[in-house]
């Protein structure tokens, strides 16, 4: 696969006899499977698109039914697969929110201080997001994903603007 592509739900089981597949849902939007045609699962030598007959809801996990995949043999060959979508087919977000992917690269550049680096990693602390920006002058920054600290969040451009609160950043 030449772009990057997201994932969306992980193959942790299977269910019944004709090849039903047990998902664990990697999106906060599990409806974005209703209409869905194919799906590309990452699984090694049988990575490709699959076809989907159906697919419902079960306690905590998706039930997936791939066409071809009839036995629950067939089935287990897919276990811990991956199932992903290209970067265009996310589910839309509202505004002023971003998906960790879209975030992680950006150069980060605080109004005081100039550049600190690059988002690494978003942690999910509960209360807020916590970016990770890791650079050169100022090694490892935990910034909180708040409005009072981010000021913009330039996609195009690979760009975040940041306030830095009193006590973020130990001179160096």
């Amino acid at each position: 696969m030449a772009r990057e592509m997201i994932n969306v739900g992980e193959i942790c089981g299977t269910r019944g006899l004709q090849g039903e597949l047990k998902v664990l849902p990697l999106t906060d939007f599990p409806e974005r499977f209703k209409g869905m045609k194919e799906i590309w699962v990452e699984c090694g030598p049988r990575s490709g698109y699959y076809k989907i007959e159906h697919y419902r809801p079960h306690k905590q996990f998706l039930l997936f039914k791939f066409a071809g995949i009839d036995t629950i043999e067939a089935a287990a060959g897919l276990m811990k697969g991956l199932l992903k979508v290209e970067q265009d087919e996310v589910f839309p977000l509202p505004e002023d929110t971003h998906y960790v992917f879209q975030l992680v690269g950006l150069m980060v550049d605080d109004l005081e201080k100039g550049q600190l680096g690059v988002v690494t990693d978003v942690l999910q602390t509960g209360a807020n997001d916590v970016y990770v920006i890791k650079g050169e002058r100022y090694g490892e920054v935990l910034i909180p994903a708040i409005k009072d600290v981010v000021l913009d969040i330039d996609l195009a451009n690979g760009r975040m603007k940041v306030k830095l609160l009193p006590g973020l950043l130990d001179e160096v």
